[in-house]
């Protein structure tokens, strides 16, 4: 902007200098002209006292006359301070103040002369040869006629040397003054260029900021001219386009808040086979993040073939597509992959858009029910299967002997009891699951509470010779569900039981869990340890599943259902506890419950 200052500041210099120019020699010539025009009309006035004080003589000869004008011209010089020549209508010097007439020329000719005597008057401005110098000319007819009858001329003749002094003074005076105007010209010129470029200096520093998407800015408000206006339209346009932009970046920061938080994954790939969006769902999926990702060929995915593969396909062939993969990086999930033509902007041939869901829960939940009808199918098989062929034992005759009517109707009654155990096992645990049966928190005495227990089972432990010890901290308070809390120590403790040899032992500990500093923490941890059987390491992991048992025929016989465990699992997470279980095979286990103590 600085250069267009300078131009324009130039430009205004050239037409003020071109016009201050154009001025001075219009003025100096004018001023010449009208010089030379004032001392013309002052020599005329001049040769017409000095035609009517001497005019040309008539009488005489001509040698006479030239004597006469002769004399004349030379006293009328001393008087007039300027040259007197007389002249015959023949073009003849009759008289000249600076030369002898003899030895000049014919002035017939001259301009001044032919002038006069075509009009009266004439003048001339020419170099003198005589005198070398400039001359001025001026020349009017005399009033009397000579003795030809003709009328002469008289002719006054004036150096310019002191004319042309004036006028250089003149001119100096006037170049002088053109150039200090000019000055003042000049500093004007660059405070109205100064006043013009320094609002669009701001504008364009402006304009160049909005350009690099800072909308923020703004151009001083200027005055009502059209610069004025020019800036705050700029300002307007800025407002607008900030106000665009602030909706565009909501928009996009609304969308880019769905797209990370949706529980599926999103990929965009261009027509070129170029990935341009990569949402956090899709790097958890596939074990990569958007930075290594976007902007880079989808072939560059590893460890997914098939989806790559599926890719492939997408784009040769543009088509709408749903399907099921499994992908083992960076863990083994099945997921539900929808592939979607779509063009996307700026772009003539179709990209793909990629919607991937994790269906891993989903089908293991599947799996599960299926698992869970199966199971509840075979364990209501076994003892409705067990009934039915016992009693229609005793109705084909078994009836008439006492001693295997009694052994029958007692397995019948057994497998009644384990019937009607399941089917409460399961409605319990179904009624669990759903929450259709709300805890109802009231502080435990600890202490009391497991002491009851021990009664309770005190019959099953001592048919095994089974040692119960139960020992809890003195004061320890809980606040539970007593009945689900009872359900849960109760179903560890009789397994416990059941799983433990003859002359075992079967221990429950009840205690604060220490905190960091030393001091009590506000969790209750309830221990259940055995001297049992112990389970295996692969079976640890599934223990808490419905139906799962690690000894199918020692659990059957010693009538449990499978869901005792699990039940126990669902119950303590209902009081935002947790349980966890140690084992070793043939040495015995030992289920640890850590439970809050208080509950908000």
């Amino acid at each position: 902007m600085t250069k267009f200052r300078w131009k324009l500041t130039a430009l205004f210099m050239l037409l003020i200098g071109l016009s201050v120019l154009a001025a001075g020699i219009l003025t100096g010539n004018t001023y010449t002209r009208n010089h030379q025009a004032a001392l013309e009309d002052h020599m005329i006035r001049e040769l017409r006292v000095l035609d009517a004080m001497a005019p040309w003589p008539t009488d005489g000869d001509q040698s006479s006359q030239s004597v006469y004008l002769q004399s004349l011209a030379q006293r009328f010089k001393v008087i007039a301070g300027m040259r007197v020549t007389y002249i015959r209508a023949d073009g003849v010097v009759m008289g000249d103040s600076d030369h002898l007439p003899q030895t000049m020329d014919n002035h017939l000719t001259r301009k001044e002369v032919a002038e006069a005597i075509a009009t009266g008057t004439g003048s001339s401005k020419r170099y003198s040869d005589t005198l070398k110098m400039n001359m001025l000319y001026v020349a009017i007819t005399s009033s009397v006629k000579d003795a030809d009858g003709k009328h002469g001329v008289i002719r006054l003749a004036m150096s310019l040397s002191d004319v042309e002094g004036s006028l250089n003074k003149m001119w100096l005076a006037l170049v002088f003054g053109l150039f200090f105007l000019f000055v003042l010209a000049a500093i004007v010129s660059y405070r109205v260029a100064l006043s013009v470029t320094r609002p669009l200096e701001k504008m364009t520093s402006v304009a160049k900021r909005i350009a690099n998407m800072d909308y923020a800015i703004r151009v001083p408000e200027g005055g009502k001219d059209e610069i004025g206006e020019l800036g705050r339209t700029l300002n307007a346009m800025a407002g607008s386009l900030q106000g665009q932009l602030d909706e565009i970046r909501q928009n996009g920061a609304r969308l880019q808040s769905v797209l990370d938080n949706m529980t599926s994954g999103v990929v965009m790939i261009g027509h070129d086979g170029r990935i341009t969006l990569y949402n956090q769902q899709a790097e958890l999926l596939l074990g990569s993040s958007a930075r290594e990702r976007v902007g880079r060929s989808y072939s560059e995915i590893r460890y997914h073939y098939e989806l790559l593969n599926l890719i492939r396909d997408g784009l040769n062939m543009p088509e709408l597509v749903h399907e099921e993969l499994t992908v083992y990086y960076p863990e083994e999930r099945l997921l539900r992959i929808g592939l979607v033509p779509m063009t996307m902007s700026g772009e003539e041939e179709p990209g793909l858009l990629l919607v991937m869901q994790d269906i891993t829960a989903i089908r293991r939940l599947e799996n599960m029910r299926s698992e869970f009808v199966a199971n509840v199918s075979h364990e209501l098989k076994t003892p409705v299967a067990a009934v039915k062929g016992f009693a229609e034992t005793l109705l084909s005759g078994a009836m008439d002997d006492r001693d295997t009517a009694i052994s029958f109707l007692t397995i019948i009654n057994e497998e009644s009891d384990r019937l009607n155990r399941l089917i409460g096992d399961i409605l319990e645990l179904s009624k669990i699951e759903s929450r259709r049966s709300p805890l109802q928190f009231s502080p435990i005495d600890i202490p009391h509470f497991l002491n009851r227990m021990t009664e309770l089972l005190y019959a099953d432990a001592a048919k095994k010779s089974i040692t119960l010890d139960v020992q809890s901290e003195p004061e320890l308070f809980l606040e539970a569900d007593e009945d689900r809390l009872g359900q849960m120590v109760m179903n560890l403790m009789q397994n416990g039981i059941n799983y433990t040899p003859e002359g075992g032992m079967v221990k429950v500990r009840a205690e604060f869990v220490a905190g960091e500093d030393g001091e009590d923490s506000d969790i209750v941890r309830i221990t259940v340890s055995d001297t049992g059987i112990g389970i295996p390491k692969k079976d640890m992991q599934r223990i808490f599943e419905r139906f799962y048992r690690v000894d199918k025929a020692r659990s059957r016989s010693s009538g449990g259902t499978g869901l005792g465990l699990s039940i126990v699992k669902h119950l303590v997470e209902l009081h935002n506890g947790t349980i966890r279980v140690e084992s070793t095979v043939g040495v015995g286990s030992r289920f640890i419950m850590e439970l809050p103590m208080l509950h908000q």
